[in-house]
């Protein structure tokens, strides 16, 4: 199936516009959840072997969808049948927000890259409050649903957390786990809130909502940028554990340009193969410096088994796919899955 995809209906699919060819996907995928039996049928296909325990979540498979493919929660349950073993929705922010003037998003079909300045383009929490609540709640879902939470362009730095707070409260009944967004590169200073004293102002009220939940309380996951050096990287360690954060998310897109041929490359943020080397190494810093206490997503470059199974090794308990999903196919989530029980069972040769 993966090989069809690649060789039929991903040349017809890159005739097309970028975000047009996602619209179509996004709208088949919206009618394929339709069929929620359906659905949690091929979903339970996707269990490998006992899944992952995590945060006190079951994961039937390692592998995840990043934020930013189904920004509104639109097709939770056909990526599920896709083979993902969690899927993360968003970014989200509190009002609608129309995001950058297009073209915003590019490929680069040569090096199995996207690169996109979106700028947080949704329908906004409200909207995604009534797409979560026709799902089937937590615990029941055929696998986990993480939200990913940014602010608006509008808000202040400074106001941050008064958006990440709302989203959260607005939201958390619906939630598996939470992932706090503050490294995009397209919103205008927001990877400022990496920053220590930034960050501990912009989520002390997503804290004491999340704390205030007593016995249910969620997961709060952070999600960082590659581009940080690691003496930056480890104070921001020290806050996140300070913090009690219950892991990170490693990482989001680049704004460097070093890892591709000289040229004059779009603006924003670059994502897929060329990402690779850039996040796992910032993953296995991160890992080694927290002693493993951390738990880690692994994101950035994921294509295939090979460079799945590195982020494992680096220190991931988990992986994420966007990219990867564009250049791979519909059910390659599910190939990867698979693959990569078989390289935990017998590791894969290099």
């Amino acid at each position: 199936m993966d090989f069809l995809y690649e060789r039929l209906l991903r040349p017809l699919l890159f005739h097309l516009d970028p975000e047009r060819a996602h619209e179509y996907a996004r709208n088949l995928l919206q009618n394929a959840s339709r069929l929620r039996p359906v659905c949690t049928w091929m979903s339970r296909r996707s269990q490998v072997g006992e899944g992952v325990s995590l945060w006190g979540l079951q994961f039937p498979n390692r592998v995840g969808l990043a934020a930013g493919m189904d920004k509104d929660a639109e097709f939770v349950l056909g990526s599920a049948a896709c083979g993902f073993g969690h899927v993360e929705v968003g970014t989200v922010t509190p009002e609608a927000q129309p995001g950058q003037p297009q073209p915003r998003m590019f490929r680069l079909p040569e090096h199995e890259a996207l690169i996109n300045r979106m700028g947080f383009n949704n329908k906004g929490v409200g909207a995604m409050r009534v797409r979560l609540e026709k799902l089937p709640p937590p615990g029941r879902r055929p696998v986990p649903v993480g939200i990913n939470i940014g602010k608006n362009k509008s808000t202040a730095l400074e106001d941050a957390g008064r958006d990440y707070e709302y989203c959260f409260r607005q939201l958390a009944d619906l939630a598996d786990y939470f992932a706090v967004n503050v490294s995009s590169p397209n919103t205008e200073g927001l990877r400022q809130l990496q920053e220590s004293e930034r960050l501990r102002a912009s989520l002390r009220g997503v804290q004491e909502a999340n704390a205030a939940r007593g016995a249910h309380r969620l997961p709060l996951l952070l999600k960082i940028s590659p581009d940080l050096t690691f003496a930056e990287a480890e104070e921001l360690l020290t806050t996140v554990e300070a913090m009690g954060i219950d892991g990170l998310i490693v990482a989001n897109t680049t704004v460097d340009r070093d890892m591709l041929p000289a040229g004059a490359w779009e603006r924003g943020g670059l994502s897929g193969k060329p990402l690779l080397r850039r996040s796992t190494d910032l993953l296995r810093f991160v890992h080694e410096t927290t002693g493993g206490r951390l738990p880690l997503i692994g994101v950035g470059g994921v294509v295939d088994a090979a460079t799945a199974a590195a982020k494992l090794e680096a220190g991931a308990s988990l992986v994420q796919v966007y990219t990867g999903w564009v250049y791979r196919g519909p059910f390659f989530p599910r190939t990867l899955a698979r693959s990569l029980r078989r390289h935990e069972e017998a590791p894969l040769p290099r």
